[in-house]
Protein backbone atom coordinates (compact mmCIF):
# COMPACT_ATOMS: atom_id res chain seq x y z
CA UNK A 1 0.00 0.00 0.00
CA UNK A 2 1.11 3.56 -0.68
CA UNK A 3 2.92 5.16 2.23
CA UNK A 4 0.84 7.06 4.71
CA UNK A 5 -1.75 4.61 6.01
CA UNK A 6 -0.18 4.35 9.47
CA UNK A 7 -0.06 8.14 9.74
CA UNK A 8 -3.72 8.42 8.78
CA UNK A 9 -4.60 5.77 11.38
CA UNK A 10 -2.78 7.81 14.02
CA UNK A 11 -4.71 10.93 13.06
CA UNK A 12 -7.97 9.00 13.16
CA UNK A 13 -7.22 8.02 16.73
CA UNK A 14 -6.90 11.69 17.67
CA UNK A 15 -10.22 12.47 15.98
CA UNK A 16 -11.85 9.69 17.98
CA UNK A 17 -10.46 11.17 21.20
CA UNK A 18 -11.93 14.54 20.28
CA UNK A 19 -15.32 12.96 19.52
CA UNK A 20 -15.29 11.12 22.85
CA UNK A 21 -14.59 14.38 24.66
CA UNK A 22 -17.46 16.15 22.87
CA UNK A 23 -19.80 13.27 23.61
CA UNK A 24 -19.07 13.58 27.32
CA UNK A 25 -19.83 17.31 27.22
CA UNK A 26 -23.16 17.04 25.41
CA UNK A 27 -24.60 13.86 26.95
CA UNK A 28 -27.23 14.13 29.69
CA UNK A 29 -28.87 11.00 31.09
CA UNK A 30 -27.26 8.87 28.35
CA UNK A 31 -28.77 11.02 25.57
CA UNK A 32 -27.38 13.76 23.36
CA UNK A 33 -28.74 17.07 24.64
CA UNK A 34 -29.55 19.42 21.78
CA UNK A 35 -28.81 22.63 23.66
CA UNK A 36 -25.46 21.36 24.89
CA UNK A 37 -24.68 20.06 21.42
CA UNK A 38 -25.25 23.52 19.97
CA UNK A 39 -22.52 24.92 22.21
CA UNK A 40 -20.02 22.74 20.40
CA UNK A 41 -21.23 23.29 16.84
CA UNK A 42 -17.91 24.59 15.52
CA UNK A 43 -15.97 21.71 17.07
CA UNK A 44 -18.43 19.12 15.76
CA UNK A 45 -18.33 20.71 12.31
CA UNK A 46 -14.51 20.65 12.31
CA UNK A 47 -14.40 17.01 13.41
CA UNK A 48 -16.89 15.99 10.71
CA UNK A 49 -14.86 17.74 8.00
CA UNK A 50 -11.66 16.20 9.38
CA UNK A 51 -13.16 12.71 9.34
CA UNK A 52 -14.20 13.22 5.69
CA UNK A 53 -10.68 14.35 4.76
CA UNK A 54 -9.01 11.37 6.42
CA UNK A 55 -11.42 8.85 4.90
CA UNK A 56 -10.90 10.44 1.49
CA UNK A 57 -7.14 10.09 1.82
CA UNK A 58 -7.55 6.44 2.83
CA UNK A 59 -9.59 5.66 -0.28
CA UNK A 60 -6.97 7.36 -2.45
CA UNK A 61 -4.21 5.26 -0.88
CA UNK A 62 -6.13 2.01 -1.39
CA UNK A 63 -6.52 2.69 -5.11
CA UNK A 64 -2.83 3.66 -5.45
CA UNK A 65 -1.69 0.41 -3.86
CA UNK A 66 -1.99 -1.44 -7.17
CA UNK A 67 -0.96 1.51 -9.33
CA UNK A 68 2.23 3.13 -10.56
CA UNK A 69 4.88 5.15 -8.75
CA UNK A 70 3.03 8.28 -9.86
CA UNK A 71 -0.21 6.99 -8.31
CA UNK A 72 1.62 6.27 -5.05
CA UNK A 73 3.27 9.69 -4.98
CA UNK A 74 -0.01 11.49 -5.60
CA UNK A 75 -1.91 9.53 -2.94
CA UNK A 76 0.86 9.77 -0.33
CA UNK A 77 1.25 13.49 -0.88
CA UNK A 78 -2.49 14.03 -0.57
CA UNK A 79 -2.47 12.00 2.67
CA UNK A 80 0.29 14.24 4.02
CA UNK A 81 -1.72 17.33 3.09
CA UNK A 82 -4.81 16.03 4.90
CA UNK A 83 -2.80 15.08 8.00
CA UNK A 84 -1.32 18.56 8.13
CA UNK A 85 -4.75 20.19 7.71
CA UNK A 86 -6.42 18.08 10.36
CA UNK A 87 -3.53 18.45 12.79
CA UNK A 88 -3.62 22.25 12.48
CA UNK A 89 -7.38 22.25 12.97
CA UNK A 90 -7.20 20.16 16.15
CA UNK A 91 -4.45 22.38 17.53
CA UNK A 92 -6.47 25.54 16.93
CA UNK A 93 -8.96 25.17 19.81
CA UNK A 94 -9.35 23.72 23.29
CA UNK A 95 -12.91 22.64 22.44
CA UNK A 96 -11.68 19.23 21.28
CA UNK A 97 -10.35 18.44 24.74
CA UNK A 98 -6.96 17.41 23.38
CA UNK A 99 -3.73 18.32 25.11
CA UNK A 100 -0.99 19.75 22.94
CA UNK A 101 1.21 16.74 23.63
CA UNK A 102 -1.58 14.44 22.46
CA UNK A 103 -1.88 15.92 19.00
CA UNK A 104 1.79 16.75 18.44
CA UNK A 105 2.95 14.91 15.32
CA UNK A 106 5.46 12.15 15.92
CA UNK A 107 8.89 12.65 14.35
CA UNK A 108 8.08 10.02 11.72
CA UNK A 109 4.78 11.64 10.77
CA UNK A 110 6.31 15.11 10.76
CA UNK A 111 9.09 14.00 8.42
CA UNK A 112 6.56 12.18 6.20
CA UNK A 113 4.52 15.36 5.81
CA UNK A 114 7.40 17.83 5.46
CA UNK A 115 9.16 15.74 2.80
CA UNK A 116 6.09 15.22 0.64
CA UNK A 117 4.76 18.74 1.06
CA UNK A 118 8.08 20.40 0.27
CA UNK A 119 7.84 22.83 -2.59
CA UNK A 120 10.37 20.82 -4.54
CA UNK A 121 8.37 17.61 -4.31
CA UNK A 122 5.10 19.33 -5.18
CA UNK A 123 6.61 21.14 -8.16
CA UNK A 124 8.20 17.89 -9.33
CA UNK A 125 4.84 16.12 -9.17
CA UNK A 126 3.33 19.03 -11.07
CA UNK A 127 5.97 18.64 -13.80
CA UNK A 128 5.12 14.95 -14.10
CA UNK A 129 1.45 15.82 -14.33
CA UNK A 130 2.08 18.26 -17.18
CA UNK A 131 4.22 15.71 -19.01
CA UNK A 132 1.36 13.24 -18.61
CA UNK A 133 -0.93 15.85 -20.22
CA UNK A 134 -3.13 15.94 -17.15
CA UNK A 135 -3.60 12.19 -16.80
CA UNK A 136 -4.46 11.75 -13.12
CA UNK A 137 -3.40 8.15 -12.93
CA UNK A 138 -5.22 4.92 -12.17
CA UNK A 139 -9.00 5.29 -12.30
CA UNK A 140 -9.63 1.73 -11.18
CA UNK A 141 -12.84 1.00 -13.10
CA UNK A 142 -13.94 -2.40 -14.29
CA UNK A 143 -14.05 -2.72 -18.14
CA UNK A 144 -17.86 -2.44 -18.20
CA UNK A 145 -17.81 0.76 -16.17
CA UNK A 146 -14.96 2.20 -18.20
CA UNK A 147 -17.01 1.59 -21.35
CA UNK A 148 -19.93 3.45 -19.79
CA UNK A 149 -17.63 6.32 -18.89
CA UNK A 150 -16.20 6.48 -22.41
CA UNK A 151 -19.65 6.34 -24.02
CA UNK A 152 -21.11 9.17 -21.98
CA UNK A 153 -17.94 11.24 -22.21
CA UNK A 154 -18.20 11.09 -26.00
CA UNK A 155 -21.87 12.11 -25.86
CA UNK A 156 -21.07 14.94 -23.46
CA UNK A 157 -18.27 16.27 -25.64
CA UNK A 158 -20.14 15.94 -28.95
CA UNK A 159 -23.69 16.91 -27.96
CA UNK A 160 -23.63 18.73 -24.62
CA UNK A 161 -20.36 20.63 -25.05
CA UNK A 162 -21.39 22.75 -28.06
CA UNK A 163 -24.55 23.83 -26.21
CA UNK A 164 -23.18 24.27 -22.69
CA UNK A 165 -22.11 27.93 -22.88
CA UNK A 166 -25.28 28.98 -24.69
CA UNK A 167 -27.43 27.29 -22.05
CA UNK A 168 -25.55 29.07 -19.28
CA UNK A 169 -25.24 32.55 -20.74
CA UNK A 170 -28.81 32.72 -22.04
CA UNK A 171 -30.28 30.83 -19.07
CA UNK A 172 -31.99 28.33 -21.37
CA UNK A 173 -33.87 25.17 -20.44
CA UNK A 174 -32.08 21.97 -21.48
CA UNK A 175 -32.79 21.46 -25.21
CA UNK A 176 -34.42 18.34 -26.61
CA UNK A 177 -31.20 17.42 -28.43
CA UNK A 178 -29.65 16.56 -25.05
CA UNK A 179 -32.78 14.98 -23.55
CA UNK A 180 -33.46 12.80 -26.60
CA UNK A 181 -29.85 11.64 -26.78
CA UNK A 182 -29.83 10.65 -23.13
CA UNK A 183 -33.12 8.81 -23.57
CA UNK A 184 -31.53 6.73 -26.31
CA UNK A 185 -28.56 5.91 -24.07
CA UNK A 186 -30.85 4.74 -21.26
CA UNK A 187 -29.61 7.46 -18.93
CA UNK A 188 -32.89 7.87 -17.03
CA UNK A 189 -33.08 4.16 -16.24
CA UNK A 190 -29.78 3.82 -14.38
CA UNK A 191 -31.58 3.42 -11.05
CA UNK A 192 -34.55 1.43 -12.41
CA UNK A 193 -34.36 -2.40 -12.27
CA UNK A 194 -34.24 -4.30 -15.56
CA UNK A 195 -37.62 -5.90 -14.87
CA UNK A 196 -39.14 -2.42 -15.14
CA UNK A 197 -37.24 -1.44 -18.29
CA UNK A 198 -34.17 0.12 -16.68
CA UNK A 199 -30.44 -0.67 -16.67
CA UNK A 200 -30.12 -1.60 -12.98
CA UNK A 201 -29.67 -5.36 -12.42
CA UNK A 202 -32.67 -6.94 -10.70
CA UNK A 203 -30.54 -8.79 -8.18
CA UNK A 204 -28.10 -6.15 -7.02
CA UNK A 205 -27.38 -2.45 -6.72
CA UNK A 206 -25.11 -0.69 -9.19
CA UNK A 207 -24.30 2.71 -7.78
CA UNK A 208 -20.99 2.85 -9.63
CA UNK A 209 -22.65 2.89 -13.05
CA UNK A 210 -24.75 5.88 -12.06
CA UNK A 211 -21.69 7.56 -10.57
CA UNK A 212 -19.47 7.35 -13.65
CA UNK A 213 -22.26 8.53 -15.98
CA UNK A 214 -23.04 11.49 -13.73
CA UNK A 215 -19.35 12.33 -13.49
CA UNK A 216 -18.79 12.36 -17.24
CA UNK A 217 -21.87 14.48 -17.96
CA UNK A 218 -21.01 16.96 -15.19
CA UNK A 219 -17.49 17.25 -16.58
CA UNK A 220 -18.98 19.22 -19.49
CA UNK A 221 -22.05 20.84 -17.92
CA UNK A 222 -23.61 20.44 -14.48
CA UNK A 223 -26.88 22.20 -15.28
CA UNK A 224 -27.04 21.15 -18.92
CA UNK A 225 -26.71 17.40 -18.36
CA UNK A 226 -24.91 16.34 -15.18
CA UNK A 227 -27.91 16.65 -12.87
CA UNK A 228 -30.52 15.03 -15.08
CA UNK A 229 -30.12 11.61 -13.46
CA UNK A 230 -30.61 12.83 -9.91
CA UNK A 231 -34.36 13.35 -9.92
CA UNK A 232 -35.34 10.03 -11.58
CA UNK A 233 -32.90 8.32 -9.22
CA UNK A 234 -34.54 9.83 -6.11
CA UNK A 235 -38.05 9.08 -7.38
CA UNK A 236 -37.15 5.53 -8.41
CA UNK A 237 -35.61 4.71 -5.03
CA UNK A 238 -38.62 6.13 -3.20
CA UNK A 239 -40.96 4.01 -5.35
CA UNK A 240 -38.86 0.88 -4.90
CA UNK A 241 -38.83 1.46 -1.15
CA UNK A 242 -42.51 2.14 -0.55
CA UNK A 243 -44.55 1.93 -3.76
CA UNK A 244 -47.22 -0.66 -4.45
CA UNK A 245 -46.64 -3.23 -7.19
CA UNK A 246 -49.11 -1.38 -9.41
CA UNK A 247 -47.29 1.92 -8.86
CA UNK A 248 -43.94 0.37 -9.70
CA UNK A 249 -45.32 -1.26 -12.85
CA UNK A 250 -46.91 1.99 -14.00
CA UNK A 251 -44.24 4.55 -13.16
CA UNK A 252 -40.85 2.88 -13.32
CA UNK A 253 -40.92 1.99 -17.05
CA UNK A 254 -41.98 5.56 -17.84
CA UNK A 255 -39.16 6.95 -15.73
CA UNK A 256 -36.62 4.59 -17.29
CA UNK A 257 -37.57 5.55 -20.84
CA UNK A 258 -37.54 9.26 -20.07
CA UNK A 259 -41.21 9.55 -21.05
CA UNK A 260 -41.93 10.82 -17.54
CA UNK A 261 -39.41 13.51 -16.65
CA UNK A 262 -39.17 14.06 -12.88
CA UNK A 263 -38.76 16.82 -10.34
CA UNK A 264 -38.61 16.68 -6.53
CA UNK A 265 -40.78 19.09 -4.50
CA UNK A 266 -39.55 18.80 -0.91
CA UNK A 267 -38.07 22.14 0.16
CA UNK A 268 -40.31 24.96 1.42
CA UNK A 269 -39.55 28.67 1.92
CA UNK A 270 -39.19 28.29 5.68
CA UNK A 271 -37.92 24.74 5.76
CA UNK A 272 -34.95 23.54 3.73
CA UNK A 273 -32.96 20.72 5.28
CA UNK A 274 -35.51 20.49 8.11
CA UNK A 275 -37.66 18.15 6.03
CA UNK A 276 -39.75 16.93 8.96
CA UNK A 277 -41.24 20.42 9.42
CA UNK A 278 -42.78 20.88 5.96
CA UNK A 279 -46.21 22.51 5.89
CA UNK A 280 -47.68 21.78 2.45
CA UNK A 281 -51.13 20.55 3.43
CA UNK A 282 -52.84 17.52 1.94
CA UNK A 283 -56.56 17.13 2.72
CA UNK A 284 -58.33 13.88 1.92
CA UNK A 285 -61.58 14.01 -0.07
CA UNK A 286 -63.62 11.34 -1.79
CA UNK A 287 -62.03 12.20 -5.13
CA UNK A 288 -58.45 12.30 -3.80
CA UNK A 289 -56.15 14.63 -1.92
CA UNK A 290 -56.23 18.43 -2.19
CA UNK A 291 -52.78 20.05 -1.92
CA UNK A 292 -52.47 23.58 -0.59
CA UNK A 293 -49.27 25.47 0.09
CA UNK A 294 -45.90 26.32 -1.36
CA UNK A 295 -42.67 24.63 -2.38
CA UNK A 296 -39.43 26.18 -3.50
CA UNK A 297 -36.17 25.19 -5.20
CA UNK A 298 -37.97 22.53 -7.20
CA UNK A 299 -35.43 21.96 -9.96
CA UNK A 300 -36.73 21.01 -13.42
CA UNK A 301 -40.35 21.48 -12.32
CA UNK A 302 -41.36 23.15 -15.58
CA UNK A 303 -40.11 20.42 -17.90
CA UNK A 304 -41.15 17.61 -15.54
CA UNK A 305 -44.25 15.48 -16.05
CA UNK A 306 -44.37 14.33 -12.42
CA UNK A 307 -43.37 16.00 -9.15
CA UNK A 308 -42.33 13.85 -6.18
CA UNK A 309 -44.03 15.93 -3.50
CA UNK A 310 -43.84 15.66 0.28
CA UNK A 311 -46.97 16.91 2.07
CA UNK A 312 -48.52 16.85 5.52
CA UNK A 313 -51.44 14.44 5.65
CA UNK A 314 -51.87 14.73 9.42
CA UNK A 315 -52.92 18.11 10.78
CA UNK A 316 -51.26 17.46 14.14
CA UNK A 317 -47.83 19.09 13.69
CA UNK A 318 -46.62 17.39 16.86
CA UNK A 319 -46.38 14.19 14.82
CA UNK A 320 -43.45 15.74 12.92
CA UNK A 321 -42.15 13.44 10.21
CA UNK A 322 -44.73 10.79 11.09
CA UNK A 323 -47.46 13.01 9.64
CA UNK A 324 -45.93 13.26 6.16
CA UNK A 325 -46.78 11.36 3.00
CA UNK A 326 -45.26 11.29 -0.46
CA UNK A 327 -47.30 12.12 -3.58
CA UNK A 328 -46.78 11.70 -7.32
CA UNK A 329 -48.18 14.94 -8.73
CA UNK A 330 -48.76 14.92 -12.48
CA UNK A 331 -48.61 18.04 -14.64
CA UNK A 332 -48.05 19.00 -18.30
CA UNK A 333 -44.42 19.47 -19.36
CA UNK A 334 -43.34 22.96 -20.38
CA UNK A 335 -40.08 24.69 -21.14
CA UNK A 336 -41.37 28.05 -19.93
CA UNK A 337 -39.92 29.90 -16.97
CA UNK A 338 -43.48 30.37 -15.69
CA UNK A 339 -46.44 28.01 -15.91
CA UNK A 340 -49.97 27.58 -14.58
CA UNK A 341 -52.09 24.43 -14.56
CA UNK A 342 -55.83 24.69 -13.90
CA UNK A 343 -57.73 21.47 -13.32
CA UNK A 344 -61.35 20.96 -14.49
CA UNK A 345 -62.57 21.06 -10.90
CA UNK A 346 -60.71 24.34 -10.29
CA UNK A 347 -57.48 23.22 -8.64
CA UNK A 348 -54.38 25.22 -9.55
CA UNK A 349 -50.66 24.63 -9.69
CA UNK A 350 -48.37 27.46 -10.75
CA UNK A 351 -44.62 27.81 -10.92
CA UNK A 352 -42.05 30.52 -11.49
CA UNK A 353 -38.35 29.96 -12.15
CA UNK A 354 -35.93 31.47 -9.62
CA UNK A 355 -33.08 33.47 -11.13
CA UNK A 356 -29.72 31.95 -10.16
CA UNK A 357 -26.07 32.85 -10.75
CA UNK A 358 -25.23 29.37 -12.01
CA UNK A 359 -26.54 25.82 -12.35
CA UNK A 360 -28.50 26.94 -15.39
CA UNK A 361 -30.30 24.64 -17.77
CA UNK A 362 -32.77 22.95 -15.44
CA UNK A 363 -34.34 26.00 -13.73
CA UNK A 364 -35.41 25.82 -10.09
CA UNK A 365 -39.01 26.86 -9.43
CA UNK A 366 -41.16 28.24 -6.70
CA UNK A 367 -44.43 26.30 -6.74
CA UNK A 368 -47.90 27.27 -5.51
CA UNK A 369 -50.61 24.67 -4.88
CA UNK A 370 -54.26 25.71 -4.52
CA UNK A 371 -56.73 22.85 -4.06
CA UNK A 372 -54.68 20.84 -6.53
CA UNK A 373 -56.27 17.38 -6.73
CA UNK A 374 -54.08 14.28 -6.58
CA UNK A 375 -55.74 10.83 -6.88
CA UNK A 376 -55.56 8.36 -3.99
CA UNK A 377 -53.56 6.06 -6.27
CA UNK A 378 -50.79 8.65 -6.43
CA UNK A 379 -49.85 8.42 -2.75
CA UNK A 380 -46.70 6.31 -2.68
CA UNK A 381 -47.71 3.10 -0.94
CA UNK A 382 -51.37 4.26 -1.06
CA UNK A 383 -53.05 3.62 2.30
CA UNK A 384 -50.05 1.73 3.66
CA UNK A 385 -47.79 4.64 2.74
CA UNK A 386 -49.61 7.34 4.71
CA UNK A 387 -47.31 8.86 7.31
CA UNK A 388 -44.23 7.17 5.81
CA UNK A 389 -43.30 9.81 3.27
CA UNK A 390 -40.31 11.04 5.25
CA UNK A 391 -38.72 7.59 5.27
CA UNK A 392 -39.32 7.08 1.54
CA UNK A 393 -37.81 10.51 0.88
CA UNK A 394 -34.69 9.75 2.92
CA UNK A 395 -34.23 6.50 1.01
CA UNK A 396 -34.16 8.49 -2.19
CA UNK A 397 -31.81 11.16 -0.87
CA UNK A 398 -29.15 8.69 0.25
CA UNK A 399 -28.52 7.91 -3.38
CA UNK A 400 -28.79 11.62 -4.14
CA UNK A 401 -25.79 12.40 -1.92
CA UNK A 402 -23.45 9.94 -3.58
CA UNK A 403 -24.62 11.23 -6.93
CA UNK A 404 -23.89 14.80 -5.85
CA UNK A 405 -20.37 13.65 -5.01
CA UNK A 406 -20.11 12.32 -8.57
CA UNK A 407 -21.33 15.65 -9.90
CA UNK A 408 -18.68 17.42 -7.84
CA UNK A 409 -15.97 15.14 -9.25
CA UNK A 410 -17.11 15.88 -12.78
CA UNK A 411 -17.14 19.64 -12.21
CA UNK A 412 -13.67 19.48 -10.65
CA UNK A 413 -12.31 17.46 -13.56
CA UNK A 414 -13.82 19.85 -16.11
CA UNK A 415 -12.34 22.90 -14.36
CA UNK A 416 -8.95 21.21 -14.02
CA UNK A 417 -8.94 20.34 -17.74
CA UNK A 418 -9.64 23.98 -18.58
CA UNK A 419 -6.95 25.25 -16.22
CA UNK A 420 -4.24 22.90 -17.48
CA UNK A 421 -5.00 23.70 -21.11
CA UNK A 422 -4.85 27.44 -20.45
CA UNK A 423 -1.69 27.20 -18.33
CA UNK A 424 0.13 25.36 -21.10
CA UNK A 425 -1.00 27.75 -23.85
CA UNK A 426 -0.83 31.13 -22.10
CA UNK A 427 2.61 32.78 -21.99
CA UNK A 428 3.70 35.39 -19.45
CA UNK A 429 7.20 36.89 -19.59
CA UNK A 430 7.94 34.63 -22.56
CA UNK A 431 7.10 31.49 -20.53
CA UNK A 432 3.98 29.30 -20.41
CA UNK A 433 2.19 29.78 -17.10
CA UNK A 434 2.53 26.05 -16.51
CA UNK A 435 6.34 26.35 -16.37
CA UNK A 436 6.30 28.46 -13.21
CA UNK A 437 6.80 26.45 -9.97
CA UNK A 438 3.80 28.04 -8.28
CA UNK A 439 1.58 27.06 -11.20
CA UNK A 440 2.87 23.49 -11.06
CA UNK A 441 2.08 23.34 -7.34
CA UNK A 442 -1.41 24.75 -7.89
CA UNK A 443 -2.09 22.26 -10.67
CA UNK A 444 -0.90 19.24 -8.72
CA UNK A 445 -2.92 20.21 -5.65
CA UNK A 446 -5.98 20.54 -7.87
CA UNK A 447 -5.23 17.19 -9.49
CA UNK A 448 -4.88 15.48 -6.10
CA UNK A 449 -8.23 16.87 -4.97
CA UNK A 450 -9.90 15.59 -8.15
CA UNK A 451 -8.32 12.14 -8.05
CA UNK A 452 -8.85 11.69 -4.31
CA UNK A 453 -12.48 12.79 -4.48
CA UNK A 454 -13.07 10.39 -7.37
CA UNK A 455 -11.61 7.40 -5.54
CA UNK A 456 -13.53 8.25 -2.37
CA UNK A 457 -16.75 8.44 -4.40
CA UNK A 458 -16.07 5.13 -6.14
CA UNK A 459 -15.22 3.44 -2.83
CA UNK A 460 -18.44 4.63 -1.19
CA UNK A 461 -20.45 3.64 -4.27
CA UNK A 462 -19.10 0.09 -4.04
CA UNK A 463 -19.88 0.06 -0.32
CA UNK A 464 -23.45 1.16 -0.97
CA UNK A 465 -23.85 -1.67 -3.47
CA UNK A 466 -23.22 -4.00 -0.53
CA UNK A 467 -26.08 -2.42 1.41
CA UNK A 468 -23.72 -0.32 3.54
CA UNK A 469 -22.21 3.14 3.36
CA UNK A 470 -25.08 5.41 4.41
CA UNK A 471 -22.81 7.41 6.69
CA UNK A 472 -20.01 7.39 4.13
CA UNK A 473 -22.36 8.80 1.48
CA UNK A 474 -22.73 11.90 3.62
CA UNK A 475 -18.97 12.08 4.25
CA UNK A 476 -18.11 11.91 0.57
CA UNK A 477 -20.72 14.52 -0.33
CA UNK A 478 -19.27 16.83 2.29
CA UNK A 479 -15.70 16.30 1.09
CA UNK A 480 -16.12 16.47 -2.67
CA UNK A 481 -18.39 19.51 -2.67
CA UNK A 482 -15.94 21.52 -0.58
CA UNK A 483 -13.14 20.38 -2.88
CA UNK A 484 -15.08 21.33 -6.01
CA UNK A 485 -15.47 24.90 -4.86
CA UNK A 486 -11.74 25.13 -4.10
CA UNK A 487 -10.60 23.50 -7.33
CA UNK A 488 -12.80 25.68 -9.54
CA UNK A 489 -11.57 28.79 -7.73
CA UNK A 490 -7.97 27.79 -8.41
CA UNK A 491 -8.84 27.15 -12.04
CA UNK A 492 -10.22 30.69 -12.30
CA UNK A 493 -7.11 32.08 -10.63
CA UNK A 494 -4.82 30.38 -13.12
CA UNK A 495 -6.79 32.06 -15.91
CA UNK A 496 -6.06 35.48 -14.41
CA UNK A 497 -8.39 38.19 -15.70
CA UNK A 498 -9.84 35.84 -18.31
CA UNK A 499 -11.13 33.63 -15.52
CA UNK A 500 -13.60 36.38 -14.67
CA UNK A 501 -14.90 36.60 -18.24
CA UNK A 502 -18.07 34.83 -19.28
CA UNK A 503 -16.53 33.88 -22.58
CA UNK A 504 -14.25 31.45 -20.76
CA UNK A 505 -15.96 28.28 -19.50
CA UNK A 506 -14.04 28.16 -16.23
CA UNK A 507 -16.19 30.93 -14.75
CA UNK A 508 -19.25 28.72 -15.33
CA UNK A 509 -17.60 25.82 -13.51
CA UNK A 510 -16.96 28.02 -10.47
CA UNK A 511 -20.54 29.27 -10.39
CA UNK A 512 -21.88 25.73 -10.75
CA UNK A 513 -19.59 24.37 -8.03
CA UNK A 514 -21.02 26.86 -5.56
CA UNK A 515 -24.41 25.15 -5.52
CA UNK A 516 -23.02 21.71 -4.71
CA UNK A 517 -22.46 22.51 -1.02
CA UNK A 518 -26.02 23.82 -0.76
CA UNK A 519 -28.37 21.24 -2.21
CA UNK A 520 -28.89 17.62 -1.06
CA UNK A 521 -28.29 18.93 2.46
CA UNK A 522 -26.26 22.11 3.03
CA UNK A 523 -22.65 21.69 4.05
CA UNK A 524 -23.34 22.89 7.60
CA UNK A 525 -26.48 20.80 8.12
CA UNK A 526 -24.78 17.73 6.72
CA UNK A 527 -21.70 18.18 8.88
CA UNK A 528 -23.63 18.92 12.09
CA UNK A 529 -26.91 17.02 11.93
CA UNK A 530 -25.97 13.98 9.87
CA UNK A 531 -22.23 13.30 10.01
CA UNK A 532 -21.28 15.04 13.24
CA UNK A 533 -24.19 13.77 15.32
CA UNK A 534 -23.64 10.19 14.16
CA UNK A 535 -19.93 10.39 14.93
CA UNK A 536 -20.61 11.77 18.39
CA UNK A 537 -23.23 9.11 19.10
CA UNK A 538 -20.84 6.34 18.03
CA UNK A 539 -17.91 7.70 20.04
CA UNK A 540 -16.73 5.64 23.01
Amino acid sequence: MAKGQQHLDWMNEKLDLGLSFIKAQVTIDSKIDGQSENQYQQAIYDLAVSKAEIECAKAFLVNAASGTAFDESMASTFAAQMIQQVSSRLASSDDFGLAHETIRLSEGTRLFCSRLLSHGNLAGLGEQLIQRQGDLGKRGLEPEKQLMADTFRQFAEEVVGPLAEQIHRQDLIIPDAILDGLRELGCFGLSVPEQYGGLLPDDREDSLGMIVVTEELSRVSLGGAGSLITRPEILSRALLEGGTLEQKQHWLPRIASGDALCAVAITEPDFGSDVASVKLKATMTEAGWLLNGEKTWCTFAGKAHVLLTLARTESDTALGHRGLSLFLVEKPSTGDSEFEVVQPQGGELSGKAISTIGYRGMHSYQLFFKDYLVPHSHVIGEGQGLGKGFYFTMRGFTGGRIQTAARACGVMQGAFDQALRYARDRKVFAMPIADFPLSKIKLVKMAMAVAAGRQFTYAVGRLMDQGKGQMQASLVKLMTCKSAEWVTRQAMQLHGGMGYAEEVAVSRYWLDARVLSIFEGTEETLALKVVGRRLVEQAR
